[in-house]
Parts: C-alpha cells; structure tokens; sequence
C-alpha cells in the first residue's frame, strides 16, 4: 500500500494538480472508447491511467453482477497500483507503449502470475500460475494491464453456452435473456458492456468469433501459428488460438500486433517468422475494398437460416458493392461437404495432461483422470470429460492427429478452399458467423446456425468476425475468411467495412458512470 500512495504522488507531483485532472477526466466517457482516444486524453492531460481503470472497475462493481450479467470472475487487485505506475511511467517519459494502460478482460483459460487460473472448473480452484501465458508477457510489456478474469465455458468445451461450475452462466448484454455463446462469453460480455477497453479469448472452433459475433464486437481468429498459445489452457491445441476481441477494428489490430510472432516454447508460431508487417496498424485504411473481389459462400448462409440473419448479409454484400467491391457471388469449392468433414481429434487429455505437467508445482490437478474423479464439474460437461478422459493415447489413434502442416486431410481441405478463391481471383471469403440470432438462455433448440466451426479451425486460415447489424436488440456479425497469414491485406478490408457501416452500438442498460472513489467491488480479488 505504502508502494501504491508513493507512485500516486510522483505522478501528481509530474502531472499537477489533482482537482484539474478530476474535473477533466469526469467528462470522459468510457463508452464505446477507443485506444487512441484514451492516448489522446493522457497526451491532453485531460485522464489518468489510475482514473480509467478505477471507473472500469466502477462499472464492474455496478453492473456485472447488479443485472446479472456474470462476466467477471474476479478483478485484479494490483490493477491500480499498476495503473499508477504507468501513469508515473509517462508522466516521467512523455512516451506511451502501444497499449499504454490498456485495462483488459482476459478469459480465464489464460496464466496470469499472481491470479488464480481455473478454466471454469472448481476442480482448478486455488491453481495460481508462476508465470504469464506469452500473450499476457507481451501485452503488459506493451503497456497494458489486466483489469479481471472472465467467466468462461467449463473447459472451453461448448460453442453455444458459456457457463462453469465456478461462476455460472453469463449472459448477452443486449438481452440478458439470451447466451453470448461460447466459449470466450464472459470476455465478450465485458467488453461489450464496457466494463474494459478490451478482451483476450481462445478459439478452438468458434469461441472468439461467436461470442463477438453475439455481443457486436471484432474478433480476430488469426492464421494458427501467427500467435503462441504457450500458458494458455487448451482444449485441442491443433486448433486452439488465443486473440483480441474489441470493439472496434483498431483496436484488434493494435493487440494483434503485439501478440504476434515466434514463441520458441510454442513450435508452430516459428512459421509466422517474417510472415506478418512490422506495422499493421498503417495498413488500416478507408477505400482499402475498392476494386477487391470478394467471394459469397452460400453453401454456408444459404443452409438452415434466419430469413432475418439472411436479410442482413444481402444488406452487408449491398454495401460492401457501394465499397468498391466485387462480389463473386457464389464462390464454389469442390467437394467441400466431404472435405470438411470429420476434422475433430480428441486430444484434449493430451493437450491437458502436458499443460497440468507443465505446471505441476502449483496446479492441485495433475491429469484429467484427476479432475473426472473429483465429480467438481457442471452437469452439461460431464460427458465430454469422461469420454476425453477415456481415449487412448493420441499416438495410437488411426488416423493419427497431426498439426495444421503434416495432416494430409487439413493440407487437402486447405487446398482447396485456397484454389477455389485463386480460381475466383478473390481476396476473402464472407459469409454470416452465425446464421441464426443469440439463443435464449435454456432454450437448446435455438442453438443453430454456428458457421465458425467449418473453415478457419480446420484449415488453418485466418478468420475475422465484425458486426453487420442487428435483429431487433440482438447482434449479428459478418465473417471474412483470408489465406494464411494474410492477416496485412484482410483486416483493411473489414477496417473498410466497419468504418462505413458503424454497426456498433452500445448495449442498453450499462450507462455511464463518472468516475468515483473506490467502491466494494464484491469480488475475489487476485494481485498479479
């Protein structure tokens, strides 16, 4: 504490008074704020560091659990201390990091030193990681600073759902009566809701692009290998990745460029070597669709549909055409029912078993097996955990699983998504992420329309969700498929997009709040 009042007084000492300061930073409003709208108030002097992050926190203490939207798991302590640092740190330097005082909401399969990991399972209670997950190391040497953990499906194991026996379920911020989707949910609702200026998930199949997709958010799932996944809790590691999921096209950009490259204790990310910009961010740019063809991918948005979702993606081709655009409308890959079929491989025990070794000196868990005899996990899980916990060691399975680079399906199927847009002469694909609306909370018959499990886990391939509209108070979003690492020509063109579109909107019912002095947050809290 004593640490903490000391670096608060050397920031007011090098800023100036505090009651100026105050009064600025009271017209500030969070809402739907950006990256480089905070890093213009800190160059005005009109916000702190310390004054954002005690209003996220505000927001949190207010909204998450007062309206039973259940997306923090638990704040972090240090977060103010850390925050004050930084604004020391400016005020000292005149310099700010790419992500100076970014309060982030990080999905709580991801290692933070000195906060609790637990995946969603209470059979993780008390697991307190050494050290950060690579993206978590990378992200605060740029300058940001992990604001909470966020409610997560169990194990990351559903699409649909994002509920654990540790926290519950969370719900959509547009209408808490309906799911964000799985399984990076509660980092989606926070982010959403504003209560961070941005979020970290994982994507096994779908669970950063359907839950941005429900809550109008940006998510990017990157080429697998752009980024390491090193600390991060896995699910099926061949086709996990961990990404930024933010409110604005940006802002996504802004992360990823940090988070990209070669980890050495994560293999496969030494083929993003030389394969991504030094500098993404000035490649973002409006009228980057002019003249670029994009291909429809019917056989995706035309199958069992809401005439709605429908409506909304002929809205996003009309606009994308009023753009510059040139839709190839459809674009046909050969025999893609066949190819992209049956691409699941069941090495979660592996993956998990290596990860708990990994961390055997702090986890209370050492192997799957463990955790399936604790019975410390939630009913809707249960048999996936069993069956997981059943197989055979991976090498003996037939066909064996192999990574993005060896599988001969994956290469296959990769092939011939690549040739058909070569053939078409196209820069992405697009297609609705999800053909049907948020479903209701307990009502499983509405879980339909998922289209993020089908192309980029399998093949590798970057894929990016952006909103596209909404039905009625529920959110939609668009998805642009690119080729590996073509993340420096895909993201302008949904820059493009989204900055003529402006889909996002704020969800109602999360207003504004002036910042405040500390209040009760009721949450376990963690320092890191």
């Amino acid at each position: 504490m004593t640490k903490h009042w000391i670096l608060i007084g050397l920031a007011l000492v090098l800023i100036g008074p505090v009651s100026a300061m105050t009064a600025d930073a009271a017209k500030f409003n969070v809402l739907e704020t950006t990256i480089a709208a905070v890093h213009k108030a800190f160059r005005e002097g009109s916000l702190s560091c310390l004054e954002l992050t005690q209003t996220y926190l505000n927001r949190i203490a207010r909204f998450d659990q007062p309206t039973g939207l259940n997306s923090i798991l638990l704040t972090n302590d240090d977060a103010t201390a850390r925050a004050s640092a930084l604004d020391a740190e400016f005020a000292a330097t005149g310099i700010l990091k790419p992500l100076h005082c970014v309060p982030m909401i990080i999905k709580d399969n991801y290692n933070v030193r000195g906060l609790q990991t637990t995946a969603g399972s209470k059979a993780m209670l008390g697991f307190m990681p050494e050290k950060d997950a690579w993206q978590i190391a990378k992200i605060k040497a740029a300058g940001a600073l992990v604001l909470a953990k966020s409610n997560m499906a169990e194990w990351a194991f559903s699409p649909r759902v994002t509920i654990s026996s540790v926290a519950g379920e969370t719900r959509n911020p547009y209408n808490l009566d309906h799911v964000p989707a799985g399984s990076s949910g509660g980092t989606a609702a926070a982010v959403a809701a504003n209560f961070g200026l941005a979020g970290l998930g994982t994507d096994t199949g779908n669970s950063i692009r359907g839950p941005s997709s429900h809550t109008a958010l940006v998510g990017i799932r990157s080429t697998l290998g752009l980024t390491s996944r090193s600390g991060i809790v896995p699910l099926f590691l061949r086709n996990d990745v961990g990404g930024p999921m933010t409110r604005s096209v940006a802002d996504a950009v802004r992360i990823l460029q940090v988070i990209a490259g070669p980890d050495p204790s994560d293999p496969i990310t030494e083929s993003a070597r030389d394969r991504y910009p030094d500098n993404f961010l000035e490649r973002l740019q409006q009228g980057a669709l002019q003249g670029v063809r994009i291909g429809v991918m019917r056989h995706l948005s035309e199958r069992d549909h809401d005439p709605r979702v429908k409506t909304l993606f002929e809205s996003a081709l009309k606009d994308l055409t009023r753009l510059g655009a040139v839709i190839v409308d459809p674009i046909t890959i050969a025999d893609f029912d066949t190819l992209s079929a049956n691409h699941w491989c069941q090495m979660f025990k592996h993956d998990l078993n290596a990860f708990l070794k990994d961390n055997a000196d702090r986890s209370p868990m050492k192997n799957l097996q463990q955790i399936v005899d604790t019975g410390l996990y939630s009913d809707y899980i249960a048999e996936d955990l069993k069956s997981n916990a059943a197989v055979i060691d991976p090498e003996k399975l037939r066909p064996p699983c192999k990574d993005l680079y060896r599988d001969e399906r994956r290469v296959a199927y990769r092939a011939a998504v690549v040739q058909a847009m070569d053939k078409a002469n196209v820069r992405a694909i697009v297609y609705p992420s999800w053909n049907f609306p948020p479903a209701r909370i307990g009502h499983p018959e509405d879980y339909r329309g998922d289209n993020s499990q089908v192309i980029a886990p399998h093949t590798g391939l970057p894929a990016v969700t952006v909103p596209m509209g909404f039905i009625e108070d529920l959110p939609a979003g668009l998805q642009f498929v690119g080729r590996l690492f073509s993340e420096a020509t895909l993201l302008p063109l949904i820059f493009d997009y989204e900055q003529a579109t402006q889909h996002r909107v704020a969800p109602k019912g999360f207003e504004a709040l002036a910042p405040k002095p500390s209040a009760a947050l009721g949450y376990k809290q963690g320092g890191a």
